[in-house]
């Protein structure tokens, strides 16, 4: 008889295990989607429309960080806050300073340059080795210059230059970067109200890209 209730007792464990383990596989939260080779994003801005497309051969991680950024729509209502003529424009922080704080501490280990920083290509802004976070610049010019100190292209513009050449480029360099990341647009809009922004930017479905 004992040996009966200890086989009960122990079969009653197995079975709550592998209830356990059943409901955990069924709320586990589901992989992220795979990044693809080249994939194209759309950008609807407060000047008009333009598509970047992203090979990921060029620069693997930083195609990468970009793709989840965009899948969480995190572009969205971000300003040009650094428009320099002849250069460069700047984007990247987001509206909300808490979603700044959260992306700030995830920075991406660097990748090689395998393209150089021709007129149109989009390479992220940094700070050092390995400080990659969000923000991405897209090159005016050609700024080969830029190769050398590790600026490693991701993706080029291929629709819609004349737009990112028009944006608002009269607050240059002014608007303070901690600022943003502390206030978000509240801070922009109340000093700098011209500044060009991002409505949307959304991932180009396949079938739509060409």
């Amino acid at each position: 008889m004992r040996f009966m209730r200890i086989r009960t007792v122990f079969l009653a464990i197995l079975a709550l295990v592998a209830t356990v383990l059943c409901c955990s596989a069924q709320t586990a939260a589901p992989a992220p989607a795979a990044v693809p080779d080249v994939y194209r994003v759309s950008f609807e801005t407060s000047k008009g429309n333009f598509v970047i497309e992203v090979t990921k051969a060029w620069a693997p991680l930083g195609a990468e960080r970009f793709y989840r950024l965009v899948d969480h729509q995190f572009y969205d209502d971000a300003r040009f806050f650094r428009v320099i003529d002849g250069f460069m424009v700047q984007f990247g922080l987001p509206a909300s300073p808490a979603v700044a704080a959260r992306w700030r501490a995830r920075p991406i280990r660097d990748d090689k340059v395998a393209k150089s920083n021709w007129r149109g290509m989009v390479t992220y802004a940094m700070a050092g080795p390995n400080t990659r976070t969000t923000q991405v610049f897209i090159n005016f010019a050609n700024n080969a210059a830029l190769d050398k100190d590790g600026f490693a292209p991701f993706g080029k513009v291929v629709m819609g230059m004349e737009v990112v050449d028009k944006l608002y480029s009269g607050y240059g360099e002014s608007p303070d970067q901690g600022m943003i990341q502390s206030q978000g647009n509240t801070y922009l809009e109340s000093k700098f109200p011209r500044l060009d922004y991002i409505k949307t930017a959304r991932i180009v479905p396949s079938e739509a890209r060409y």
